[in-house]
């Protein structure tokens, strides 16, 4: 008896999957990956970027090949940051408060790195020896307490104490810097600093720029601050941050020649290695479309090179550490064909992700090395760290409460207005080059998976291959004896189960219709994210997403793609009147539909249903949530979804209802 139930629970998965079934291939052993399909296909595609540039680095012959790596980053870093920095504005600093404390003194420091956009600082200065001193720019990470972080005071105090000066400030997002500050809750709208981040990216992406235009800009305008100081030496300038801290770490000295050494902790790996472990990091750590640009971690170290440069790693920490050494190999080459292999260094500690006190003394050294000529092997002494509200520069511990200003929703608003006016008609050249839109035009493959016989039409489970690695699963709704029928393709942002009642309706009506899983929906979604990550709920699949920017080729354009050859097959099929296809999307589905439309002229006529309403509608609102997988980069620059709609005109188009920034319907 145990034996047959035992028998019994291991067929409910096989059994539940029965004929009529709409989603087909459920269960069947050859498709046991298909949710994987889309990662596995964006990391081939990424993978064939990163051999390409792996072999023009092997190229390398001399220094002149890593001064050429440097210009090429720094244009593309600079491309992928929004273009041009605006001109220097007054920083108008101010200090606050001062704390005196034994051989320091903190400066509690506001100052505006965009007019009226205020930064919360801490200035640590020594109070022995003669200035000017050594400094230390410390961007900061993404752990609680921002700038009062226990760690980020072990290393300022003790940096200070040994004779540098150092500057921390709250990163956007954190600290005194919530942007998505919501005054009933006292905290932030969303519960990580990655999420507010990544929101506020997103928000960037359509204007062309990343959240990293004004994190790195904020970090340019620190370091301007701080060399303004009569106490710091300009000729002797070092930066170092650990995770998010580390991240700016390289990118402010790729970009800053100021910066004289560096060193970034527990950031730096390889592209190859985070897509085949944690994927994509938050809106700040992306740089669409690096990977497309030929670039990867390696390339910020090669634009320092032949400087000083250190590479701290922790063997277990999240970011591979398998990448880090690959990244370090290549760069000690780059360091050696520049005659520098002795200004390159990597330490590995056995420990997770932190500024562990491993790597923060072998910072030390380096620092001592590098910016004194001297040696430091004094052991770092733990400090008592002061409490986040004794380092607080506000009045109400938040920038939005105590001095209001500018925030990043509302500068990248003014981006938006300023390309908007600048914006000319949209013409279906620029809609295929935004998109990367380059769908193949070789013979449909298509193969079948039984019928399901309804009263009065057949419903046909079939897939077709839209590009090598990518089958679409789809149901062909056919009504008995059509002979040149109508045809509907229809997109439902879940997927064609989810079009089941729409589309019956509609070959009732005596129309062929085909209902689609375009890439990533349907059967062929991905999982989430790991547990206890909010990232599903607010960005969808948001590693698919941004793997897709980071490729040059936004996941609408992709979908749009397999929306095409949907009309390849409807338009090979006996019993359709190749001239009378329209198509009808439905929520997220209906964005990659208007595109196609825009694109393929066999789509007769459009309806519209749940749609977004514009993607000035994400910029415009304080928060978003799930549109993330329509993204498309610098898309404002270009048109807005109206645009598409007018752009079908003669065209019918019907627009049953929109949705806004949050999903929720609009009113009419």
């Amino acid at each position: 008896m145990r034996s047959l139930l035992v028998f019994l629970l291991l067929a409910l998965p096989v059994a539940a999957q029965t004929s009529d079934s709409l989603d087909f291939l459920a269960g069947l052993p050859d498709f046991q990956d298909l949710r994987q399909m889309l990662p596995t296909h964006l990391n081939r595609m990424a993978f064939a970027l990163l051999d390409e540039r792996e072999r023009a680095v092997a190229r390398f012959t001399g220094p002149a090949d890593v001064a050429g790596r440097r210009t090429l980053l720094r244009d593309r870093m600079q491309r992928a940051l929004g273009g041009p920095w605006p001109a220097r504005t007054p920083l108008n600093p101010r200090t606050v408060a001062v704390l005196d404390r034994d051989g320091y003194r903190v400066e509690k420091v506001i100052f505006e790195s965009h007019p009226r956009f205020y930064v919360t600082a801490n200035l640590y200065i020594p109070k022995s020896g003669r200035p000017p001193y050594p400094a230390v720019l410390y961007p900061l990470g993404h752990e609680a307490g921002s700038k009062a972080h226990s760690a980020w005071q072990q290393m300022l105090v003790t940096l200070a104490r040994r004779g540098y000066l150092a500057l921390a400030w709250d990163p956007i997002g954190q600290g005194e810097r919530v942007q998505l500050f919501d005054p009933d809750l006292g905290e932030s709208k969303v519960v990580r600093s990655t999420t507010e981040h990544s929101i506020t990216s997103i928000q960037c992406l359509l204007s062309g720029d990343t959240l990293a235009r004004y994190t790195v800009y904020d970090g340019l305008r620190a370091l301007d601050y701080m060399l303004s100081r009569p106490e710091a030496d300009a000729s002797r300038v070092a930066c170092t941050g650990n995770s998010g801290g580390g991240t700016h770490t390289a990118y402010l000295s790729a970009l800053d020649d100021r910066i004289h050494v560096a060193a970034p902790s527990c950031y730096l790996t390889s592209w190859r290695r985070l897509l085949l472990s944690i994927g994509p990091q938050d809106g700040e750590q992306c740089l669409p479309p690096l990977l497309a640009d030929g670039l990867d971690h390696a390339d910020f170290v090669h634009a320092f090179a032949p400087k000083p440069y250190l590479i701290l790693s922790a063997v277990r920490d999240f970011f591979s550490i398998s990448g880090a050494r690959e990244t370090y190999a290549e760069a000690l080459r780059a360091y050696e064909l520049s005659g520098a292999s002795g200004k390159i260094s990597m330490v590995e500690a056995d420990d997770g992700h932190g500024y562990s006190k491993p790597r923060r003394e072998a910072a030390y050294r380096w620092f001592a090395r590098w910016l004194k000529n001297t040696e430091d092997n004094e052991a770092e002494q733990p400090i008592e760290p002061e409490s986040e509200q004794a380092l607080q520069v506000t009045s109400t511990g938040q920038v939005a409460t105590s001095l209001g200003g500018e925030t990043v929703h509302s500068l990248n608003l003014r981006r938006v207005a300023e390309l908007k006016a600048a914006r000319r008609p949209v013409t279906a050249a620029a809609v295929r080059d935004v998109l990367r839109f380059n769908p193949p035009r070789d013979p449909l493959k298509i193969a079948a998976y039984g019928t399901i016989a309804r009263p009065g039409y057949r419903i046909e489970k079939l897939t077709y291959e839209s590009v090598p690695g990518i089958l679409i699963p789809s149901l062909l709704y056919v009504p008995a004896g059509a002979s040149r029928a109508p045809a509907v393709l229809y997109v439902h942002g879940r997927g064609k189960s989810a079009a089941r009642d729409a589309a019956e309706s509609l070959v009732k009506a005596g129309s062929v219709v085909l209902a689609i899983d375009y890439r990533g929906a349907g059967e062929t979604s991905t999982s989430s994210d790991a547990a206890g990550s909010d990232f599903p709920r607010w960005f969808g699949d948001y590693h698919s997403a941004m793997k897709a920017l980071l490729i040059g080729k936004p996941l609408a354009g992709m979908r749009a793609e397999d929306i095409v050859r949907g009309l390849d097959l409807l338009a090979g099929r006996a019993e359709v009147d190749p001239a009378r296809i329209s198509a009808h999307g439905r929520d997220a589905g209906a964005v990659p539909l208007l595109h196609a439309a825009v694109l393929d002229s066999r789509i007769t006529g459009l309806t519209l249903d749940g749609m977004l309403a514009s993607f000035e509608s994400i910029a415009a609102a304080r928060i978003h949530r799930g549109v993330f997988e329509n993204v498309i980069p610098g898309v404002l620059r270009h048109y807005d979804l109206p645009d598409l709609v007018a752009a079908l005109s003669p065209r019918p188009v019907a627009i049953r209802s929109y949705s806004d920034a949050l999903g929720r319907p609009v009113a009419r």
